[in-house]
C-alpha cells in the first residue's frame, strides 16, 4: 500500500505517475493526480483536463479562454478547424 500525497489515504490500489521531468507521485485516485498536476487555466482557472491549449508557455482549457487573454497570439486559438461532422 502507498499513501497518497494529496489527500493522505493509506490505499492498496494507490499508483504512481512518472513525470518527464523524473519525478514521481503516489495517488489513490484520478482526481488527487488531477488536483496536482493538472495545469490550471489562466483565465478561467478551471483545470485543464483535456487537450487544452497553450499560448506563449500559458495554457487555458479553450479557444474561448485563449482568445480572452489580452495575448496576441491568443485570438487566433480556435477550438476545432473545418466543416462539423454531419
Amino acid at each position: 500500500m502507498a499513501i497518497c500525497e494529496v489527500c493522505g489515504n493509506d490505499y492498496w490500489m494507490s499508483f504512481e505517475v512518472h513525470t518527464v521531468g523524473g519525478n514521481v507521485h503516489v495517488f489513490d485516485s484520478m482526481e488527487c493526480a488531477a488536483h496536482r498536476l493538472a495545469p490550471i487555466c489562466e483565465h478561467c482557472r478551471c483545470r485543464v483536463l483535456g487537450h487544452g491549449v497553450e499560448v506563449d508557455g500559458r495554457f487555458f482549457c479553450c479557444g474561448h479562454c485563449a482568445r480572452s487573454s489580452g495575448l496576441s497570439l491568443g485570438i487566433e486559438i480556435r477550438d476545432a478547424v473545418g466543416a462539423h461532422p454531419g
